[in-house]
This record gives structure tokens, C-alpha cells and sequence, in this order.
């Protein structure tokens, strides 16, 4: 991956923040990255291929979702949960709420 872009707060669009969060996939992974942990790539576990996960994060950091940084070949990732509270208030532990009562994207986990 070379150079990230990451929107600024201020050009987060609330549709594709919302298109970001509405695949269970994304959305489990925003669920483990909610506790304010940075994770490898590496770590993650979803039930898709490689590149159907590295699409997911993209999609994710694109819309502004998360933060991704390279340190050498390995590449880590966080939640911009105050960036996103800054431009949508309660948007986040919204749909985290909602996910969790329905249990969406717990199929999505770290390697343990």
C-alpha cells in the first residue's frame, strides 16, 4: 500500500460513511476496533478472502472510518471514533449499539 489518504473530518460525506458501515463485514470490523485498539492487518479474521478484506478496509478508510498506517511491510489500522463524533455526534456508538444488540459483523475477529 503506498500513501494512504484519509479524508479530513470536514469532508467526510455522511453517505459514505453510512455506505461503509452497511456490510457486516466492515461493520464487524469497526465493532473490534471500538475499544481504541490499533490492530495489524494481519490479525484480522473475517469470512472472506484476503483481497475481499483488503477491499473492506479501503472502503473503510476511504469514507474516513479508520486510520491506516504502514510501518514497513505491515500495515495497522484504528477506529477516527473522535473524528467521527466531531462530524456526526452519536452517529458511532449508534450503530454500535444496533450492531451488537443484532450481532452484526460477529463473525469478524483478531487471531488469538
Amino acid at each position: 500500500m503506498k500513501d494512504p489518504r484519509h479524508p479530513a473530518p470536514d469532508a467526510m460525506s455522511l453517505t459514505r460513511v453510512l455506505a461503509a458501515l452497511s456490510d457486516p463485514v466492515r461493520l464487524g470490523v469497526v465493532r473490534l476496533l471500538a475499544d481504541g485498539a490499533e490492530l495489524g492487518w494481519g490479525e484480522l479474521r473475517a469470512p472472506v478472502a484476503k483481497s475481499t478484506l483488503s477491499h473492506h478496509m479501503k472502503v473503510l478508510r476511504d469514507a474516513g472510518v479508520t486510520r491506516t498506517r504502514q510501518e514497513g511491510t505491515r500495515c495497522y489500522v484504528r477506529l477516527r471514533s473522535a473524528d467521527l463524533e466531531a462530524r456526526f455526534p452519536a452517529l458511532l456508538p449508534a450503530i454500535l449499539d444496533a450492531a451488537a444488540t443484532d450481532d452484526v459483523g460477529a463473525d469478524v475477529s483478531t487471531a488469538s
